[in-house]
Order: C-alpha cells, then structure tokens, then sequence
C-alpha cells in the first residue's frame, strides 16, 4: 500500500476552522461553529461535499503549500506552463475595540507571480450534511447561496459571471474572495482583504514572540502551538480535540470518530501544553468553560461535551461516501455517556496554576474552592468504581490504572491548593484520597515484570502508564521508573520510536496503528529517566510523520508511515509540545553538557 499523507493545512480565527488542500480546494468548512453542518465537506464525500476551488487552465499543474511564518495565514503557489499565482488564505484575527475581532469571514487572496495564468474559480457550498446544493443568487459584487438559516456570502472584484458559470479567466490583477457567513462584508474589498491580512499577520507573528520555549525544535513546538491555539472556541474556552470527524485511524477499521468536541481530558494536556510555553489566557477562558458544565443527577461530569457546554452528542451515521470511501461518518460522539473517571483529577490539575503561579490573583481564584471540593468528592465517590477508560472502550470496564494516576495527581494537586488558600478541611481530605489512589496503582503492580498493568487484574501493557514516569508518580526512584518503561518498550513499542496503545483485543479487533501521541510520551519518559541522547534521536524520528506542513495526525502506520485518524490531532500536537519542553528543560542543565 502506498504511503498515505494528509494533503491539506488549516487556517482558523478561535471562531472557525477551515482545511486548504493542495490543489486550492476548501475541504472542510463548517459554519458557524466548529461542531456545525459544513458548507465544504469534500473531504468526506466528493460528489455531496461541494467545493471551493481556484484552479489554472490546466490539468498539467504543480502546487506548493507554507504557511507565512510564525501565523496561520497559508500560501498555496499554483504553477504551470502558462504561468504562475499565489492563493493567500487567511481567517481574519487581530484586536479590535479591546476585543478580538473574529468573524466568520474567510478571504482568499489570488495574485499572480509569474507568466500570463488563466484561473477558474468554483464555489459550490452545500447544507445537510451535503444532499442540498446552495442556490446562487447575484448581487452587485457579490453572490448570495441561499438555503441556510444565515446568509451565506461571496463578495469578490473578480467577474461573478465566470465564478458562477465556472468559466476561466485571465488573472490580470489580483483579486479577492471574501466568504461570509451571517454579516457580510460592507467596506471596500481590495483595501479591507489587505488591512485584515496585515493586521491577521501582526497578530499571529506577535503572540509567537510573546511564548517561552526552548531552542529544541522550535520551529515545530511554534507550528504545533499555532495550531492548537486555534482549536480553542473562544467564545466559551471550550477546546476542541480535531476540527473533523470520521477521517478513519486505519482504512476500513470503522474506527471513525467525530472530534469536534471538548474532551475534559484531551483539554487538560492542551493547557499543560500552553502553560508550558508561558500562555495562560488559554486556561482562563477555559476555567470560565468548565464553570458552566451541566453534571447529571449525581453530580458527575461527562467525559466530553460540545463547545457550547451542551451534554447531549446524540451519534449518527451519515451515508456520506467517507474520507477515501471509509464509512461509517459519524456526527456526534456516543462517548458523552461513558464512565470515565480521570477527568475529575485532570480538572484539578489543569486549575493548578491557578494558584501556584503567582501571576494570578486571589480575586482569579477565590470562586473554585466549592469546585476543588466537590471534584475530590467526586474522586472519593469513584474511587473503587470501573470505567471504560481514557481509550473509551465502549464494552470493557475495568479498575485502570491510568484513572488511579489521576486520581492522585489531582489529590496532589488539590493539596497544593489548599495550603495556598490556608484550608485545612481541603488538604487533609486530598491527602487521605491520594494515600488511597497510591494503593490502587500498586494494585496493578505485576512484581514478575516489575511493571504496572493496564488494569486491576490484567497483565496488559498500556501505553498510558507511561505517565506514571512523567508525571512523578515514581519521585527519583529511577530504577522502579526504567523498570515499568522496559517492560512497556517490550510489549508496545513499534519501529522509529511509534508506539501502540495497547495490543489486546477490543471492541473493534485488535488495533492496526500506532498512536502518535503515545511515541511523544514514550519520548518525555525517556527524558525522565535519563536517556536523554535516546529521547533527542528519537524525537527527531517521529518529526518526520507530519505532513508538508509540520502537521501530525493522530494514528501512525508502522509499515507504511502513513498519517490516519482526524487531522491534525490536537493530542499529537500536545504530545510534541510536552515532549520538546521536557528535553529542553534537560537539555538547558549546564551538567548536561
């Protein structure tokens, strides 16, 4: 089988996300929220998705992709024998009225760079999951695609008449596309793209300026933080894990699931990802999300819930035709009704800085202790309790020792605070349920590998239990430490440093591909222990999985190296991220060298 590479990069505002692909088309589109109906869905059904191409007059063509440095605006340079241009793509986002500005405006920008091109641009947006085509309708410079609750808008300098009829024409001035959903835009076209597009850059290549990092890697730790930074809804601060659903992690496993969604877990290493960097302003407008989260009868969190704190993420299956024909398409996630219980010390541990980062203010902090409190209740009530697990397994419940992990790392956490705030009642109530966490992860111990099993009563290896290593669980035991890692590295560890999940059997067969971020966290406890010249070969092998852009998936085919699952994959960026700052933090010991 021929090597698979995702073809697309992603340009987005905090507000939305949109996939370019190589060939200029917008694959994926959904306004107006990240979990909504796309307007381009081509990625997932090329007859039903529509489209949104500028292509030259041509079949015989070469692209190249690459985003201007240190921002999400991307460049994607068409050339053939007629000639040569440049397509800007851009999501506006820069300050405006001491707010960010970030509408749901997508401008195209087409220059030419060399020769005479011809160009034809298609724009075909669509509605219900693709089974209705938009109808165009002219305005004085712009087309109106009628049929959804919003107006949809193309407002252009180019003839509308060729866009609308398909029909090429020769690139003699540079022209803009501004996409509009809701507002439109009112102002001049060609001045308001050019300001937006300054501003958008300014923007971007100042936050990059503003973050705390290493020297190691760091052109991919910036990628990686730009990416992830516009994964954040920040309307409520919900994060999301990917802006797809259903790109398969392995062709026709039926492993294809709808990420368009705030996973409590996945958001916790977001922001151990951003805080690491020295950005907060990614936690507080979380903390402000996790606040509003409904919790059922008993006062439990779900382990995901959509970008607007909704609880309910009924699954569907469409008849789309799928990413590269892979069905099911899921809308939706059935995981919302999952037991899961290590979100509740990961909520903990993510509110941390909040207290033990003094650039905080006690005015910041001082409404969570009723939260801190009933989320160690919630430890203790689940403590003895079985749940599908942080790889949601949908038919297998067992005692895992990841969730034991976070049990007590929230109870650390959780005592941490409440030294800081002075409450007694708090530290001593954390400290009794991380005394009592300890015993559970000892529980999973299995003395003939010296090594800690996936579960209570397994002697499965789970990739997860690496974070017994990073996370401290092991204190400056490195011999328990190198202990557990050797015996994960025999059972689970693939070619270049990938690494498996797990091995066994689950609901769906035995897994096919390797998981990204799980070879980042073999590469952070390889830090922790000492095997540093491993950890830096080893990071440097798994750089090379990402696609033309430095954007990694989440699954990876040791075969092959193919990218598979939703892409990019906010886990693996995250895992990159941690992974890098571990090393250099290593690294920047002057006994290292």
């Amino acid at each position: 089988m021929d090597k698979h590479i995702y073809g697309s990069g992603l340009i987005g505002n905090c507000a939305y996300i949109a996939h370019v692909e190589k060939d200029t088309n917008i694959s994926w589109l959904c306004f107006p929220r990240f979990d909504s109906d796309f307007v381009f869905g081509g990625m997932l059904d090329r007859k039903k998705g529509g489209k949104f191409t500028i292509l030259p007059g041509s079949d015989d063509f070469e692209t190249a992709q690459a985003y201007v440095e240190n921002t999400n605006v991307l460049e994607t340079t068409v050339s053939y024998d007629q000639g040569s241009y440049k397509v800007t793509d851009f999501a506006p986002r820069f300050k405006n009225y001491d707010r960010y500005y970030k509408p749901l405006m997508l401008i195209r920008k087409v220059e030419c760079t060399s020769g005479s091109p011809v160009v034809t641009i298609n724009c075909q947006p669509v509605a219900d999951r693709g089974e209705r085509q938009l109808t165009p309708t002219f305005g004085s410079n712009h087309i109106r695609y009628m049929g959804i609750d919003q107006e949809l808008r193309l407002t252009s300098n180019a003839p509308l008449s060729y866009i609308q009829s398909g029909k090429p024409f020769a690139l003699h001035k540079t022209i803009y596309l501004v996409l509009t959903y809701g507002r439109p835009l009112e102002a001049p076209i060609e001045t308001t793209s050019e300001r937006f597009l300054n501003e958008t850059t300014s923007y971007w290549q100042a936050w990059v300026k503003s973050t705390h990092i290493f020297n190691f890697h760091q052109k991919l730790v910036l990628r990686s933080a730009l990416i992830l930074k516009i994964h954040q809804y920040e309307d409520t601060g919900a994060i999301i894990a990917a802006s797809t659903t259903s790109l398969p992690e392995s062709p026709g496993s039926t492993r294809n699931w709808d990420y368009r969604f705030c996973w409590i877990r996945d958001t916790y290493y977001t922001l151990t990802a951003f805080s690491g960097i020295g950005h907060f302003e990614e936690l507080e407008k979380y903390f402000e999300f996790i606040q509003n989260l409904p919790c059922d009868h008993k006062g439990r969190y779900q382990p995901l819930y959509s970008i607007t704190a909704d609880s309910l993420l009924t699954e569907e299956i469409s008849d789309l035709d799928g990413y590269l024909g892979n069905k099911p398409v899921r809308f939706g996630n059935q995981a919302y009704t999952h037991i899961q219980n290590d979100l509740y010390g990961q909520v903990l541990v993510s509110l941390l800085p909040l207290y033990s980062d003094q650039r905080f203010t006690e005015s910041e902090r001082s409404s969570s202790q009723p939260m801190i409190m009933n989320l160690l209740d919630k430890i203790e009530e689940t403590m003895h309790e079985k749940d599908a697990g942080l790889w949601e397994f949908r038919n297998l419940a067992q005692e895992h020792c990841y969730t034991f992990l976070f049990h007590w790392a929230g109870a650390c956490a959780a005592a941490k605070i409440g030294i800081r705030m002075k409450n007694d009642t708090m530290y001593q109530k954390a400290i009794e349920l991380r005394d009592e966490a300890t015993k559970k992860i000892e529980a999973c111990y299995l003395p003939e590998r010296k090594a800690y099993a996936q579960a209570v009563g397994t002697k499965y290896m789970d990739a997860s239990t690496l974070q017994l290593i990073t996370m401290g669980y092991f204190g400056d035991d490195l011999e328990r430490a190198n202990d557990h890692l050797k015996a994960l590295e025999e059972d689970l560890l693939a070619k270049d440093f990938l690494f498996y999940r797990y091995k066994h059997e689950d609901d769906f067969g035995v897994p096919e591909t390797t998981f990204l971020i799980c070879a980042f966290w073999y590469i952070e406890a390889l830090a922790c222990v000492g095997r540093i010249e491993e950890a830096v070969e080893g990071f440097g092998t798994l750089t090379k999985y990402c696609n033309h852009l430095q954007l990694f998936s989440e699954d990876v085919d040791q075969k092959t190296g193919s990218q598979w699952g939703n892409f990019p994959q906010a886990y693996s960026h995250v895992g990159l991220m941690n992974a890098a700052i571990r090393i250099g933090k290593k690294l920047d010991r002057p006994n290292f060298l």
